[in-house]
């Protein structure tokens, strides 16, 4: 990002972030004021209104466009019938608690692991050595991965406090996938179970049995085109006992049956 100059208040039709290198930088967010210290990052969605104030000689904020024909949002994409309903939710669908906030920012400071993937990012991209579209590509799922794994919500106001709620379910369900339940659930967190199902739909957009669904078909999806367990096999280890149900959301799901979308990932292999 240019130096000693403001930026004004603009938005984007891509995706956008930006990673506090060294120093810090003020920024307003949809009219919210926010600072970026050395190694937080923020991540903004389509949409997302914000302006920079002039940055001191110390001050190096990075800034990623996601608009470039080869690296650019697709890979948000190819990564939204990841393993994780947690990402699913909070990069897909999309990433904001409602209308108002459409932007996540990620103090990520003490965060090591981030800290070498940006290194890496920075260095491919200035050095512009064979095949660094492709290995910045790489490193960028490998980062907003990352970065959603270890995204912790702060609970101060009410509304956080359901969506972290929700996040703490999803994670749940990442985790239990094959014998959670809404009632273990509600029992775990001490909350009414239709009471949790209602604040599950609202937050998400899905009920909550669509969405461990979602995570066994997920799960039965890596199995069937990384190995080669027979169908009925993968069906049981993901937790569905009724195969023609598993079929059919399956094809829903991916617009491929099973043993096709593993011969269509074999010949792409």
């Amino acid at each position: 990002h240019n130096r000693f100059a403001p930026y004004p208040t603009h938005s984007h039709t891509f995706l956008e972030i930006n990673y506090m290198l060294e120093g810090e930088a003020k920024q307003v967010v949809n009219g919210k004021a926010l600072i970026l210290n050395r190694g937080d990052l923020l991540l903004l969605d389509v949409g997302a209104e914000h302006s920079i104030e002039a940055l001191g000689e110390n001050d190096l904020l990075i800034n990623i466009l996601f608009r470039n024909s080869n690296i650019n949002i697709d890979f948000l994409k190819d990564l939204r019938r990841s393993r994780s309903v947690l990402y699913d939710f909070l990069l897909k669908s999309p990433i904001k608690a409602n209308e108002e906030q459409n932007y996540l920012i990620f103090r990520t400071a003490k965060n090591n692991k981030i800290s070498q993937i940006m290194d890496e990012i920075i260095e491919e991209y200035f050095l512009k050595k064979e095949f660094s579209d492709a290995i910045i590509k790489a490193y960028l799922q490998i980062l907003v991965t990352n970065l959603v794994r270890d995204y912790r919500i702060s609970d101060q106001q009410p509304q956080n406090k359901r969506r972290k709620l929700v996040v703490d379910i999803l994670d749940e369900i990442d985790k239990n996938y094959k014998t959670i339940t809404l009632q273990k659930i509600a029992r775990k967190y001490g909350y009414n179970k239709n009471y949790l199902s209602n604040l599950f739909k609202k937050e998400v957009g899905k009920p909550f049995s669509e969405i461990v669904i979602q995570k066994k078909l997920t799960q039965a999806h890596i199995l069937i085109t990384s190995t080669s367990l027979p169908i009925s096999q993968i069906i049981e280890a993901v937790g569905i006992s009724n195969k023609s149900f598993f079929y059919k959301k399956y094809y829903d799901f991916y617009k491929e049956k099973p043993l096709a979308d593993r011969q269509h990932n074999l010949i792409n292999i």
